[in-house]
């Protein structure tokens, strides 16, 4: 998914600034690390459909365990770091992260999907600490008023990932000819056991490089309560908040569309212009692209509109772009669908800043629950691909258009912070 921006954690760190290049760099290639670890998911969900002959609401199991990861990990992964430092909590993610990478071979071997998605789940655990830890780490690394900069600049790391992995899926998963569950399952072999190394050598430099102590202070402290009684009130208060309640919701919504239209955009191009899976991963690839200058354009336009407003106009072009995809045919209906992409690009960083703005105090322990919302793209892709089996895709692209119509609203309306 795309990654946070938004209000700054507040930080103290004893490093000098001669200090900040390496440990900018390895943070930066974590950006990297889970783009390509969340978009190879789509690249899994046809192949497993073809190979052990899947329908499509089955095959989103890899977005269920691998977004369902991230619900359930996202506050653990916060208090860890709290207790251990970033630093160990890089590490855990790391080690998590190649140790679902390494578990592959063995599920392949087996052949059980089963044993597979256990595989992701653990994978999935480890993203979730990287990108607990990554974003505020980031903004740290160097001058505070260049931190904004700093984290725009990792971010496009995420965006190349997220380029890479359905290139990569293509061209080591997929094949030209019909493969059997043993060929299906052993293909998958290479490409993690390739991740999985270069994680841990990533590990491995992370562990040998000195990195900045980074500590919170006393306020950050307390956003998370220190005992049950002033955590139970910080929730209290913060579920004050309409605007982060209404974001919230809408996050869950829009990491709900991503599982959902990433995750079967193969199948909606293989199903309307009649190529083969490799053509159509090559497709997926070309609409990661146009994300990525959607995130640029996005940016660059936010100089001059306000963010809230540009989430609601993009929001309404997300709408139409599906709509467009659902009813026409051919390449039209594939070309609107690309522009989903570009739509999308700013929607979660967007969401996420506003719904934290104006959280004070609750700020850290707000952010953890949006987080949480990553959840959505556990949640949809199953039903969206219920109603793809039941009727075709293009028909069940009218449930993201519900979704994405609340979220232009909460942009125009229900974004702004009450008094």
């Amino acid at each position: 998914m795309a990654s946070i921006s938004g209000n700054k954690p507040n930080f103290q760190t004893t490093a000098t600034q001669n200090n900040y290049l390496v440990p900018f760099i390895l943070v930066t290639s974590l950006f990297f690390l889970w783009g390509f670890a969340i978009s190879m998911l789509d690249v899994l969900n046809k192949h497993f459909q073809e190979t052990l002959s899947l329908t499509i609401s089955q095959s989103t199991w890899v977005q269920i365990v691998t977004y369902g990861a991230y619900f359930l990990m996202a506050l653990p992964a916060g208090m860890f770091m709290k207790k251990w430092g970033y630093k160990k909590g890089i590490l855990a993610g790391l080690l998590l992260y190649s140790g679902g990478a390494f578990l592959v071979y063995p599920a392949s071997e087996a052949q059980s999907w089963t044993f597979f998605l256990i595989s992701l789940f653990i994978l999935a655990c480890g993203l979730a600490f990287l990108e607990t830890a990554a974003n505020p780490y980031a903004t740290v690394l160097g001058p505070p008023e260049s931190s904004e900069r700093r984290l725009n600049l990792a971010q496009s790391f995420n965006g190349l990932g997220v380029i890479i992995g359905p290139l990569v899926g293509s061209m080591l998963v997929f094949s030209e000819h019909k493969q059997s569950i043993e060929e299906g399952f052993k293909s998958v072999q290479l490409p993690y056991m390739i991740v999985g190394g270069a994680v841990l050598l990533i590990a491995l430099m992370f562990l040998r490089t000195p990195m900045p102590e980074i500590q919170e202070s006393a306020s950050a402290a307390e956003d998370m309560g220190a005992d049950n009684t002033s955590f139970g009130r910080s929730l209290s208060g913060l579920f004050r908040h309409k605007h982060f309640v209404l974001g919230a919701f809408a996050q869950f919504l829009n990491v709900g569309v991503q599982g959902c239209v990433w995750g079967l955009f193969i199948n909606f191009v293989m199903d309307a212009i009649k190529v083969s899976n490799i053509d159509a991963s090559r497709w997926l690839s070309l609409g990661m692209i146009i994300f990525m200058v959607g995130r640029f354009a996005g940016t660059f336009l936010m100089r001059y509109i306000k963010p809230n407003i540009l989430l609601g106009i993009y929001s309404l072009g997300i709408v139409a772009s599906l709509l467009v995809a659902s009813q026409a045919k051919g390449q039209i209906a594939v070309n609107a669908l690309m522009a989903f992409f570009f739509f999308q690009s700013i929607t979660f960083p967007t969401i996420f800043s506003l719904g934290v703005k104006d959280l004070g105090k609750y700020t850290k322990l707000g952010s953890s629950f949006i987080i949480m919302g990553i959840v959505g793209g556990a949640a949809f892709p199953p039903i969206m691909g219920a109603i793809a089996d039941s009727t075709d895709i293009a028909t069940s692209l009218l449930l993201p258009v519900a979704m994405f119509a609340y979220i232009a609203w909460y942009g125009f309306s229900g974004s702004k912070v009450s008094r």
